[in-house]
């Protein structure tokens, strides 16, 4: 997730979320109302050019702030990231199978099925939580660094990469037997990675606006790219295929480099306050949430040609994203904040108005 104008650590994961909803808020005091109502099925609307529209909204009870998805498509569970606990959505049901509660201040969610575990980082405690992807039961934990925020898996190393933001290093954990084998230090404040499945693992680093490329087996930086002109990235994601890297930065503008020579190819422009992207090999469309009530639709005409299709109506906050390779489906989350009027100090600005939380489902 996004760490500029970090509000005091004392507040943990809830606090940052809502300070990166903080402009969906100001749009609300402007006086536009939600775009949408949490009902069980949303009213269709008409699809633009790339076919996506919202075709299913979920209530999710609670009034915790969130942050990042993750989406199983063999159990097609959607697991969501809610500040002390895990909420486990079953996305065709639409009903909520479970809670992964115990925990402190979290973030990312990465899932191993062939150990039959999932790996939560909390930056607060500071730990990664491992739990049973059957039971869906916290099973153990494993030290990491303060801030420890976006994780990724990478299937040729079986290792879990934690990427820890003001730490500026990387957790490395062996998802077999859950236990510490490395840390990174990356040079910068980190935060997405992606992994390309042949050994390699690429992470944001936010703070110098850069990629470093990882070996997942010597667990060492074998290179270091600028993304210049783009600045401040937050969402990754990868056309492992083609070796693409599509980086979601907060000067409205999405990154897309060459994973082999860090070149810039292209810089398309995004909607406001991205925190997520992702790429559908599928559909060659590549996506980036956006906490304005975004989601920037780009197409990959090649790798090396690039469109912006549209930029689809969400719901303001709406900035974290999960995406369906089978169906092609994008779930995002958001829910309505109120300001309040002359907090007491060390405490947010902003509340979640109670019921209001709720997944929302994109398809063509």
């Amino acid at each position: 997730m996004h760490h500029q104008s970090r509000l005091p650590r004392i507040y943990g994961a809830t606090a940052i979320c809502v300070a990166a909803i903080f402009c969906a808020t100001a749009l609300f005091a402007a006086g536009r109302g939600p775009a949408n109502s949490h009902t069980a099925v949303a009213t269709a609307l008409p699809a633009g050019p790339s076919g996506y529209h919202l075709i299913k909204t979920i209530p999710v009870p609670g009034d915790t702030f969130w942050d990042y998805l993750k989406f199983d498509a063999t159990s097609r569970r959607l697991f969501i990231s809610r500040g002390d606990h895990v909420a486990v959505v079953d996305v065709d049901s639409g009903k909520v199978i479970g809670d992964i509660g115990g925990m402190q201040g979290i973030h990312g969610i990465v899932l191993a099925p062939e150990f039959n575990r999932g790996f939560v980082t909390d930056g607060r405690a500071p730990k990664v939580w491992i739990f049973d992807l059957k039971t869906l039961q916290v099973t153990g934990s494993a030290p990491a660094d303060p801030d420890a925020d976006g994780e990724v898996y990478d299937p040729v190393s079986k290792r879990v990469f934690t990427m820890n933001g003001d730490s500026k290093t990387s957790t490395v954990i062996d998802a077999a037997t859950g236990n510490v084998v490395g840390k990174i230090e990356l040079g910068g404040s980190p935060e997405f990675p992606v992994a390309d499945g042949k050994g390699h693992v690429y992470a944001n680093l936010e703070s110098t606006s850069e990629i470093v490329q990882i070996d997942s087996n010597t667990m060492k930086i074998t290179n270091r790219w600028p993304l210049a002109p783009a600045q401040s990235p937050s969402g990754l994601a990868m056309d492992t295929e083609h070796g693409i890297l599509f980086s979601g930065c907060h000067n409205k503008m999405m990154a897309i480099v060459d994973a082999n020579t860090g070149k810039v190819i292209a810089t398309p422009a995004i909607g406001q306050g991205v925190d997520a992207t992702r790429f559908d090999p599928g559909t060659g469309y590549a996506f980036s949430s956006n906490g304005d009530g975004t989601l920037t639709v780009i197409h990959e005409d090649s790798p090396t040609q690039f469109s912006v299709v549209e930029n689809v109506p969400t719901e303001r906050g709406a900035r974290t994203m999960a995406l369906d390779p089978t169906t092609h489906q994008v779930f995002l989350v958001t829910a309505q904040v109120t300001r309040i009027q002359n907090p007491p100090p060390h405490t947010r600005p902003f509340k979640m108005v109670p019921g209001s939380f709720h997944v929302l489902i994109f398809g063509r």
